[in-house]
């Protein structure tokens, strides 16, 4: 196997990583790739069982993502979810400019409350449905709501005045249960506009799958941009898994995921995303093209799943041992959060978290970023003071 590429400056010098695993919201549950199945589509209930047994089986954190397709609406599932989890953190993506901004710094820190400092901000800059923007005009207003959310969080007064937003009230609404800057921004995009947005102003970046040279050289390029505006940043890689006792079952697994794609039709469920024309999502389809004829891009990297689905589109394929071993050349590289996946979500969270998730070292991100959680003290009411 090649040297692991030198890492980049980071802001987390421990090797401990935060796992996260990922909540289908969107409708994208598979038992064969592209082929809708009605006992894994996205429903309150199915979700909620993803949930509650990453919460059981040990995972840091889980991603809430965003989208309009059928499923569920993202801040809506993070309020009924705060009520039944116990210990994940969720990572709940917003859509930057579809709610007014002190609205969702209202609306995040009441989450935020509500699961006692277990929320994490997944920003996203995508087109809101049913319009189109360019990339700068895009980026302008997620940069603007970043700094109205971090304003409402960690000031007594809003005071902003941009070029989409113009604002000047108190924060009294807004303050977040976690202190020392409010919940963490996770963030990931490759434009030019998105890395400069990351570099200034969010904590974790997050990639999706390439090649280990390919992820140095983003590495390297956000840490440099970062420095300029005298931060540190951490790094994130957003992947599928396929985890199984013999090399030859997990690709097995791999070509029986696709066993029953028909590519039409996968393609249009790949497009159904708002971000499947992202220069993300096309640097992945470019490196497929580039890849074997079992479609991995690398050792351990199946580049299978990008063909019906936008987003990340590859997974570690492997053995107990192999998965393990990649993700500690991915830890040497610099990277210190992992959000995985695999299909179907519940019965591949169940196979990582017994055969490799024992072995490595987790942390809470949030806590070891000293976001400890303040909290408002509340005075309890007599019975005769109730209304």
């Amino acid at each position: 196997m090649n040297p692991i590429p030198k890492a980049p400056a980071i802001r987390s010098e421990d090797t401990s990583v935060e796992v996260a695993w990922f909540c289908d919201l969107c409708n994208g549950d598979y038992e064969f790739l592209g082929v809708p199945d009605g006992n894994l589509r996205s429903s309150f209930e199915h979700c909620a069982d993803i949930i509650r047994i990453a919460d059981d089986l040990g995972y840091q954190n889980i991603l809430l993502p965003s989208s309009y397709q059928t499923g569920q609406d993202t801040l809506t599932f993070a309020a009924a979810a705060s009520q039944f989890t116990k210990q994940i953190s969720l990572l709940t993506a917003i859509r930057c400019g579809e709610i007014h901004p002190p609205m969702l710094a209202r609306t995040l820190s009441t989450l935020d409350h509500m699961l006692k400092g277990r929320l994490n901000i997944n920003i996203i800059s995508s087109d809101l449905p049913g319009t189109v923007r360019d990339s700068k005009t895009r980026y302008e207003i997620s940069k603007e709501v970043i700094q109205i959310l971090q304003q409402g969080w960690t000031r007594d007064h809003i005071n902003f005045k941009g070029k989409h937003y113009q604002l000047d009230l108190t924060a009294d609404p807004v303050k977040s249960y976690q202190t020392n800057g409010g919940p963490l921004l996770y963030f990931g995009g490759i434009s030019e506009d998105a890395r400069a947005l990351c570099a200034e102003f969010c904590d974790v970046f997050l990639m999706w799958p390439e090649t280990e040279e390919k992820l140095a050289d983003t590495m390297k390029d956000l840490s440099e941009r970062a420095v300029s505006f005298g931060r540190k940043i951490d790094f994130g890689l957003r992947i599928h898994l396929i985890v199984r006792d013999t090399e030859k079952e997990a690709k097995d697994a791999a070509k029986r995921l696709l066993s029953k794609i028909d590519i039409e039709r996968a393609n249009d469920i790949k497009h159904r995303a708002l971000d499947s024309n992202s220069a993300g999502v096309l640097r992945q389809d470019e490196l497929r093209k580039s890849a074997d004829s079992d479609l991995f891009i690398e050792p351990m990297i199946w580049s299978g799943i990008g063909l019906a689905r936008s987003g990340c589109g590859s997974a570690i394929v492997g053995t107990p041992e192999q998965v393990y071993e990649k993700i500690q050349r991915y830890i040497k590289m610099g990277i210190r959060a992992f959000i995985f996946s695999g299909y179907p979500l519940i019965e591949e969270s169940k196979l990582f978290a017994n055969k490799v998730l024992p072995k490595l070292k987790t942390v809470n991100f949030a806590e070891a970023q000293g976001r400890k959680p303040q909290g408002i003290p509340v005075t309890p009411l007599t019975i005769g003071e109730r209304k």
